[in-house]
């Protein structure tokens, strides 16, 4: 089964990104920050860490085409956040697939995953997809 979905335009109240939570970022992300130079992260799909406290985890993900990121699921519900848009194609364990087509610097709302399941994020276009995840912890 293939879905697309596009256009999922979200606000989000309860979500704070910068704020006194900001001072609280891992040493873990701030050295992974630092350890990539812009050749290595323009070569490879790639999430990196950027802030992360009991609400929320935040990261960014660079997806190139033809390398997708492996396999993984989601138990919290997500905001993504195109910071370069592209067609994204959502492949399950199970062979079945949605297709998002993501616009830059609009944001969209992803449930959680369904129980057991897992599923990769692949790139079905030209140019490399950017985005901004911000996955609420506390939900389900």
């Amino acid at each position: 089964m293939t879905k697309v979905l596009s256009g999922g335009v979200v606000a989000m109240a309860g979500v704070m990104l910068f704020g006194a939570g900001w001072a609280g970022r891992s040493a873990r992300a701030a050295a992974q920050n630092a350890a990539q130079t812009p050749a290595q992260s323009a070569a490879q799909t790639q999430r990196v860490a950027q802030f992360e406290n009991e609400d929320v985890k935040v990261w960014k993900s660079l997806v190139l085409p033809n390398q997708p990121l492996t396999m993984h699921r989601h138990d919290h519900p997500r905001v993504i956040v195109a910071l370069k848009g592209g067609t994204m194609k959502i492949v399950e364990q199970d062979g079945g697939s949605e297709t998002h087509v993501w616009e830059t610097g609009k944001a969209y709302w992803l449930p959680a995953n369904a129980p057991n399941t897992k599923h990769a994020d692949v790139n079905a276009g030209a140019e490399p997809i950017e985005v901004m995840v911000v996955e609420l912890e506390k939900e389900k």
